[in-house]
């Protein structure tokens, strides 16, 4: 049995990551939770049989697929920039 091949085990890589996203906020960790989501649905439906190395190549292109997706959504948006109104060495 390869671990690969069972839908629990992308679930629970995607809880691990969302567990790193919350203890080290970086949006990196959330797009890998997603990907990983993304793919436990696809093993679970049994959609396609894949190997080892697709469904590492389908997590990843999923990952950064929904890493864009974040980004567009949440991310810093056209025309917007960050002011300082005070310096931090000032007490």
């Amino acid at each position: 049995m390869q671990l690969w091949t069972e839908w629990w085990v992308w679930l629970c890589i995607g809880v691990v990551f969302a567990i790193l996203e919350m203890v080290i906020p970086a949006w990196v960790f959330l797009g890998f939770a997603l990907g990983a989501a993304a793919m436990g649905g696809i093993v679970a439906m049994k959609v396609m049989t894949l190997g080892l190395a697709g469904s590492i190549l389908g997590f990843a292109i999923m990952s950064v697929a929904a890493y864009v997706l974040l980004r567009a959504v949440f991310g810093l948006k056209h025309g917007q920039v960050k002011i300082w109104d005070r310096d931090i060495n000032e007490n």
